[in-house]
Order: C-alpha cells, then structure tokens, then sequence
C-alpha cells in the first residue's frame, strides 16, 4: 500500500514541477544562428582542416550562456568532419557573437573523398554543415543546417 501511494506521489510532483520548466524563463527568445564561414584551411597536415565561423544573434534581453556546439560536415554527400566544443563566448542580451571552430577530417571518409575527387576532377564541391547549440537544461538546442559549395582553388593573396 505504502509503494502506492509513493507512485502516486511521485507522479504528482512530476505532474507539477514537469509543466513548471518551460515557464522558468517565459521571455527566452529563440537567437538566430548562422553560419558566416565556411572554408578549408591549408597547412602541413596530411588531413584536410576547416573553420566553420557561426554568428550568433541575442535578441532577448538575456545574457545566453552556450554551454558547448556540437557539428557535422558532410563533403560530396561524405560525412568527412564531426565534432564538439566549448568555452564558448556569452552573448549579452541584444547584441551578437561570432567564434570559429577548427575540425579535421576523418581519415578514411578523407581518402574515399581524395579519389572521389581525383576521378572527378571539379573545381567546387557541395557541403552540408549541421550545428547543434546547448543553451541549457530546460531550453531546447539550437539547429542550424547549411549548404553549398566549397571552392578547391586557394585564395590568392594580393
């Protein structure tokens, strides 16, 4: 009887408290999010390197602590980076952020793109960059999805 009514219990402070957790900041706005770069970055590395730059725009009054960024790249339809991070920047209510992220290619999906691309020999192919945001235990993740295509030729400097 006693496990009865500790079910019954439990499911009413549930009941309470569950409903409660979206109303805990009822003027959070949803910021918008951005991908404001996308390039390879070439050094002495075997693997192909990226930043992928994202802007952030706080339009509540909120300060918005991001807790960490997690990422995936697809090159070409292949899924060649995937990533996470943090320490990223708080962005004060009203106001925008920008921080870049550096990833490198995955081994094996980097070398069935080289031949893929030796094979086909484009000057740009298509990409796909997935972002997800935590912005905190009671509000929902951040998704961004982007696409286009990614020059081959490095830029010239002047």
């Amino acid at each position: 009887m006693n496990t009865v009514r500790t079910g019954i219990l439990v499911a009413c402070c549930l009941a309470i408290v569950l409903p409660g957790c979206s109303v805990l900041r009822p003027d959070f706005e949803q910021p918008t999010v951005t991908i404001s770069s996308f390039r390879p970055v070439f050094g002495n590395s075997a693997l192909p390197s990226f930043e992928i730059g994202l802007r952030v725009v706080n339009t509540g009054a909120a300060p918005l602590k991001l807790r960490g960024v997690s990422y995936t790249v697809n090159l070409a339809g292949r899924k060649l980076v995937t990533g996470a991070g943090k320490d990223l920047p708080v962005i004060e209510g009203y106001s925008e952020g920008t921080f870049t992220l550096t990833a490198s290619a995955s081994l094996l999906e980097g070398l069935r793109l080289f031949n893929d691309l030796i094979n086909e020999s484009a000057d740009d192919i298509p990409y796909e960059v997935e972002t997800k945001l935590d912005v905190g235990t009671f509000m929902p993740p951040i998704r961004v999805r982007e696409s286009g295509r990614l020059s081959l030729t490095p830029e010239k400097s002047p």
